[in-house]
Parts: C-alpha cells; sequence; structure tokens
C-alpha cells in the first residue's frame, strides 16, 4: 500500500463534501477520486476539493486499481449495494450511517467484508465528540457503577430534511427521522455502556407534520428547497423504550419535527453516578458521603469527521481498529428494524425477530 492512501468518495452531496474536507484533514490520505450521477454538481464539487478524478459511474471508480478505499455518502437505498461492491473490488470502506436499509443487508455488507478480507467502517461521527470521549472514560473507570437506565431525547422543532426527495421517500430512505438521526444516538448509548444486547421494544412512530407537504411552515430546511411534486411516507417523530435483557432498559424520543424545543440529550444513569451527554457534561455523584456535581472539561473544537475518517485510514493500513465495527452497525440497525415493527404490530417484539 502506498504511503498515502488513495480514497474515492461516491457520492457528491452534502456529507460527501464533509469528507472531502475532512480528508484535507488525514495526512495519511490522498483523494483522488469523486463520484456522483448528476454531471454539473460532479464537476462544481471536483473544483471546489481539488480532486482530479470524476466518474458519473461509481462502477468505474471501483475499477480503478490505484483507489484504495472508499467513502460511500449516497442515500440509503444504495448503501448495500455499492459497498458490497466496493468490497468485491477490494476497496475498504468507509460507510455512512445508517448501515442499510435493513439489519438483513447490514449481514450482507459484512459478509462481503469477511469475504474481500478489507475493512469497514460504519461512518458513527457522534462517538467522535469530546463529550462523548469523556463520558465513555467515566463511564470506563467505573464511576457510574451498575448502569441501568439511559435516556435519549433528539428533536427538532421543524428539521425534516429535503422534504419530498429522497429523505422522505421511504423506498429511498428506510425511513424517516428515527433511522437517519436517531441511529445516531441509539450507536452513541450502545457504544459508550457497552450494551449491545437489545432485546425487547415497545414503540410508536408518527407522521404528523409531513403531510400535506404545504402544511409544513419551517424556518430552514436542510437538503431542501421542498419537492412538493415528491412523496412523504416516513416518520417524523418516535417515542419507545428498550430492555437490554434484566440489565438495563432505555427510553427514546427522536424527532424530525414536533412543537417542542430543539434538544439533543443522552443521559445515562448508574449507581454510582448519571451524566448527560448534550450542554455541559455533569457527573452527578456522591464524595465523602455528600452529593457532588463535577463538570467534565473537554475540548469542543475538534473535527469529528476528521477523527473518524483518520482512524478508518489507519485501520486500512493495518494500525489500528475502525472506530466503528459493522457487527455494530448491524445491532443498531436490527434495533431500528425492531422499533419499526413494533408501532405497525402495536405491540412489544423481540429483536432480531
Amino acid at each position: 500500500m502506498s504511503q498515502k492512501m488513495k480514497i474515492g468518495i461516491i457520492g457528491a452531496g452534502t456529507i460527501g463534501s464533509v469528507h472531502a474536507d475532512a480528508y484535507q484533514k488525514v495526512a495519511d490520505a490522498d483523494l483522488v477520486a469523486l463520484c456522483d450521477i448528476l454531471p454539473d454538481r460532479l464537476a462544481e464539487k471536483a473544483k471546489r476539493h481539488g480532486v482530479p478524478l470524476q466518474y458519473t459511474d461509481y462502477h468505474e471508480l471501483l475499477a480503478n486499481p490505484e483507489i484504495e478505499g472508499v467513502s460511500i455518502c449516497v442515500p440509503n437505498r444504495l448503501h448495500a449495494p455499492i459497498a458490497i461492491d466496493a468490497l468485491k473490488a477490494g476497496k475498504h470502506v468507509m460507510l455512512e450511517k445508517p448501515m442499510a436499509m435493513s439489519a438483513a443487508q447490514g449481514e450482507a455488507i459484512c459478509a462481503a467484508r469477511d469475504a474481500a478480507g478489507k475493512v469497514l467502517q460504519m461512518g458513527m461521527v457522534r462517538r467522535q465528540g469530546a463529550d462523548a470521549e469523556v463520558v465513555k472514560k467515566a463511564i470506563d473507570d467505573g464511576r457510574l457503577g451498575d448502569i441501568y437506565q439511559i435516556r435519549i431525547r433528539l428533536v427538532r422543532r421543524r428539521g425534516i430534511p429535503g422534504m419530498g426527495g429522497w429523505f422522505t421517500t421511504k423506498s429511498e430512505s428506510g425511513g424517516g427521522g428515527l433511522i437517519d438521526i436517531g441511529v445516531h444516538f441509539f450507536d452513541l448509548a450502545m457504544w459508550a455502556t457497552g450494551l449491545w444486547n437489545p432485546t425487547r421494544v415497545s414503540a410508536r412512530t408518527y407522521a404528523k407534520f409531513g403531510s400535506p407537504m404545504q402544511d409544513y411552515h419551517y424556518i430552514s430546511m436542510w437538503a431542501g428547497p421542498p419537492n412538493y411534486a415528491g412523496t412523504f411516507d416516513v416518520d417524523d417523530y418516535a417515542a419507545g423504550f428498550v430492555r437490554f435483557g434484566d440489565q438495563a432498559t432505555l427510553s427514546f424520543e427522536v424527532a424530525w419535527a414536533a412543537n417542542a424545543n430543539d434538544e439533543q440529550m443522552l443521559e445515562i444513569l448508574g449507581t454510582k453516578g448519571g451524566l448527560k451527554v448534550g450542554g455541559d457534561t455533569v457527573l452527578l455523584t456522591e464524595v465523602d458521603n455528600m452529593l457532588a456535581d463535577i463538570k467534565l472539561n473537554f475540548d469542543n473544537k475538534a473535527d469529528g469527521f476528521a477523527k473518524e475518517l483518520t482512524k478508518f485510514v489507519a485501520a486500512a493500513k493495518g494500525q489500528g481498529e475502525p472506530a466503528a465495527t459493522g457487527e455494530q452497525g448491524v445491532v443498531a440497525m436490527k434495533l431500528i428494524d425492531a422499533i419499526y415493527k413494533s408501532s405497525k404490530l402495536n405491540q412489544e417484539v423481540t429483536v432480531g425477530e
């Protein structure tokens, strides 16, 4: 392998540009190729990021033997087929979240990784936040004791992206706010606590703001503007309760849109202490038989995407482990599958069935 790993990005939309900017901060990466089905966007983004090679067909990019790794930054429907093709072509794969449209597709990606003997890393960038890292360290150091309850509240007052486009079309995305943003905090919660065994779910999803689309009032729209001739057939709000065997529980609210204040919060309760991610990170504990609030300080200026891609390149070079594994991506997808199933059946369900 060359000293600098040659990288291609498949998908030149917003997240593709985020990866392109981040790779410029990775010392061992050389971004040499960009692929997008829209020629005008491809040309503009290649010029913006200084990428020499341009492709409108990802198969042609994968056929280039000099490209060693790819970032896959496309709509969810394409995650599994492109990731599998890339692994079969002998490329290391950095795959944006969510892993796929379902856990079954995620397992197929892992099987392709094993057959190819290449690195697969999931794009769970929220783990790379400095606040997440200090929380993880506090848990690993035993500061919380036995963890028994987790609470997630990830709410946007008005945050539906690209209404009428692929984000809000179930056949393209697999779902709405739950699969789009909820996956970040489910992964964060399981990674921080080490609880990778969700067993039972009781949940409900709603679609209250997207139909009719013309009635949705907002200030700004990421991936917009709205396409009122398009589709909105996904969730904009989800709530539920998850069991991790008899060890712990998790309650959650995830919303693209709700008549509530914006909030991003992960709270973890243990027998020795409790803390949260979101805002100030404070350990609520006891010291010398007295209640104590200990503020955990961290550098919040680090680029999470650059940290994530640095770990991807290092793993591909055999110098470390992937920052987030395919197996962990599959667990997150099994949980999301179960939440949608529970809502559809209006009953508690077993994760993975």
